[in-house]
């Protein structure tokens, strides 16, 4: 790979200079992980969060398609076995049985309480929850994500997921009245609600749209908490033959459709089903903090 050839990835220009480091860090420290050599380059270059983390899981996938192009080599990923997963589930579902966890059917509880969930025994749980009744699995979230257990109790009724928003989406950008500049400087102002789940053993009337409607009015706070700014516009996705019951009751709007596209498919590559599109602003002025006429801050959800 030659010094002189830029790129772009995920929203940010790469210079000469910045790819000259880029491959200079591989060649000089090939007996780092992945994840490592990520967080270095993200420090020699600068490419960090507001709040100063590295972008470090954008950096592996950049450098990913850098190796598919023959231009990088990384140090090869080491993969649990076949054998420790299964010991990992089997350890999940014997400290399950330990701690009591009712697996009964829930038809009615009390107060609901959405906890941010975060890496250690609550994750894995979330996870453990995604990947066994999700439609589309645990995901690989690259970028700000926020993931909450629905709860009440002590019981686990759910699961929601929060992460970046997509690449494009032609009815929301006309929706908005958004220029291509615009969107590519303040596209990290919408928060993508990419799972949603509720438990197949919860049976509780609107619990989905209430759950909804209390991660609106906390996630600007939790969000500003996480990554120094706050989203001020939140968008998701039903797939057929789902109607996007919930989110109608909880005020989201009907954008339109997408066009059967990946949520980050620049290339017109890849044929997936059309899903319905849906939003929801998180204060009245979410429009002019879109388009750069005023600035991005958060507020009260009280008083949006």
């Amino acid at each position: 790979m030659s010094g002189e050839n830029a790129r772009t990835y995920s929203g940010r220009e790469f210079s000469a200079e910045d790819m000259t480091i880029l491959k200079a860090t591989t060649q000089m420290y090939p007996n780092l992980s992945q994840k490592e050599m990520a967080s270095t380059v993200c420090e020699l270059i600068g490419w960090v969060t507001p709040n100063g983390k590295p972008k470090a899981v954008q950096c592996i996938e950049f450098m990913r398609q850098l190796e598919q192009d023959g231009l990088i080599v990384l140090p090869e990923v080491k993969k649990r076995s076949i054998r420790q997963k299964k010991e990992a589930t089997a350890a999940s579902i014997e400290r399950q049985a330990e701690e009591g966890t009712d697996r009964s059917e829930v038809t009615a509880c009390g107060a609901i309480a959405l906890e941010i969930v975060r890496p250690g025994k609550k994750l894995e749980q979330w996870r453990e929850y995604v990947s066994s009744y999700h439609k589309l699995g645990d995901p690989r979230v690259i970028g700000s994500q926020i993931r909450y257990m629905i709860t009440s109790e002590g019981r686990d009724l759910g699961c929601l997921l929060f992460s970046s928003s997509s690449w494009a989406l032609a009815p929301r950008e006309k929706w908005i009245g958004w220029t291509a500049e615009e969107k590519k400087a303040r596209l990290h102002l919408i928060a993508n609600n990419s799972r949603f789940l509720i438990l197949p053993r919860v049976h509780v009337k609107n619990l989905a749209s209430r759950a909804l409607s209390m991660a609106a009015r906390r996630i600007q706070r939790d969000w500003l908490g996480e990554y120094c700014y706050a989203p001020v516009l939140l968008e998701t996705f039903v797939e057929p033959p789902y109607k996007g019951t919930s989110y109608k009751a909880s005020n989201w709007t009907y954008l339109g459709e997408t066009q059967g596209r990946g949520r980050n498919d620049r290339r017109n590559e890849w044929a997936l089903t059309q899903k319905s599109i849906y939003a929801l602003p998180l204060q009245r002025d979410f429009r002019d903090v879109l388009k750069g006429i005023k600035p991005c801050k958060a507020v009260n959800p009280d008083d949006a």
